[in-house]
Formats: C-alpha cells, sequence, structure tokens
C-alpha cells in the first residue's frame, strides 16, 4: 500500500509546501491535516482531522509539519511520536548544502535555500524560500526563517527563535558569536549586529528591542 503523507496545517504555508512533498515523495499519496479547517479540501487534496487520519487504512503513515509556530510544532511533534506517526524532512531540489552540515530530524529547506559549510541544525527547523546560513552556525530546535533570511557566519540561534522576512545577522567570531536567545523574535528586515537576548523582540536597522 502507498505510503500516506499527511501535510500538517491545511493553511499558507502547507499549501506552499504541497509542491515540495509532491517533489521529494513522487510515489506517496497526500493528503492535508488540519484539526481547525471548514473545508475538506484545499487545491485537490482532501482535509482530514487528525483523528480521522489515523484511522485511514494505510499502514504506512506519515507528516510534514507546515506549521511556522513552532510552539505548536513542538506540541504535534510529541503527539505524532505518542502514535507513531513518522514526521518527515523536506529538501528542495534546488536547496544548496555543502559539507559537514548536521540538520536536525523534520527539518524543512525550501526551495533555494543555501546552507555552507560546518553548520549544526536542531530538530524541526523551518528555512523558508532564500534563507541564506553560513560557516559555523549552531542553531537550537523549532527555529523558524521566514524568506530571505541571511544568517552570517558564527551565530548561534537558540530555540525556537523566529526571524522575519528579510533580516540580517551581522556575523560574530568563532571566539564570540553573535547570539539570538531562546524565544527570540527578529523582526522583518531587521539588520541584527549585537546579541539578542532570550525572549526579546527586536525590529530596525540597527535591529533595538521593541518598546511596548
Amino acid at each position: 500500500m502507498q505510503q500516506l503523507i499527511g501535510i500538517y496545517g491545511a493553511s499558507g504555508f502547507g499549501k506552499e509546501l504541497l509542491s515540495l512533498v509532491r517533489e521529494q515523495y513522487r510515489d506517496a499519496q497526500l493528503c492535508f491535516v488540519d484539526d481547525g479547517s471548514q473545508d475538506n479540501e484545499l487545491n485537490n487534496y482532501r482535509i482530514y482531522t487528525y483523528t480521522q487520519y489515523l484511522a485511514l487504512p494505510n499502514a504506512d503513515k506519515a507528516v510534514v509539519l507546515a506549521i511556522a509556530d513552532s510552539k505548536i510544532r513542538e506540541v504535534l511533534e510529541a503527539k505524532c511520536a505518542k502514535d507513531k506517526v513518522l514526521i518527515l524532512s523536506l529538501k528542495a531540489s534546488n536547496s544548496i548544502v555543502l559539507d559537514n552540515v548536521e540538520i536536525g530530524e523534520g527539518s524543512v529547506l525550501c526551495h533555494f535555500t543555501q546552507l555552507t559549510s560546518n553548520i549544526k541544525i536542531g530538530k524541526q527547523f523551518q528555512a523558508n524560500i532564500y534563507s541564506y546560513i553560513a560557516h559555523d552556525c549552531v542553531i537550537g530546535d523549532y527555529v523558524t526563517f521566514a524568506p530571505r533570511v541571511s544568517c552570517n557566519g558564527n551565530i548561534h540561534i537558540h530555540d525556537h527563535a523566529y526571524i522575519g522576512t528579510g533580516a540580517v545577522i551581522k556575523q560574530g567570531t568563532p571566539d564570540k558569536p553573535l547570539i539570538i536567545g531562546k524565544g527570540a523574535i527578529v523582526g522583518m528586515g531587521a539588520v541584527v549586529t549585537k546579541d539578542v537576548p532570550a525572549g526579546a523582540v527586536v525590529i530596525g536597522n540597527p535591529a533595538r528591542p521593541l518598546n511596548k
């Protein structure tokens, strides 16, 4: 029986990942999985709730997490692990990955992403189109890159950080890497020139804390 791959998240990013899943898993049967959708289909593919998906007769089931919110990804990862549903990784055919790059399970590398050398990335990482990671970067679990992020060399990004569209992170050094703290948010178009504390939201050029 065909492998059944559920794109978990019947929304914008799910639609974007659909062609990538088709490209990488050509022989699989595809569907969407979403517990909040009011529709039955998306782009001509059936939408199931997670419970409905589990009840389908296919023995070989797997999902791709198409959710930008890292906290939700972590919850869904735990749910799938409990039910022994494999979470797949995706890598576009034109994504470039060079030497000595480690990427954790469940990662998504969208079209035109570039990873150079000596990079370590945790699980459930998402890099949207045209994002770039340079040498000697260390990236934690559940980190999200929006489109066109430029992450230069010797940068450490901790778990659950979100880097917005078009953000640029200045390179660190081997003895003093630039650090983006756990759960930090870097706004779109920000130019980060110094460390960002855990949980902080920074915007602008140069990036500064958002005044609430």
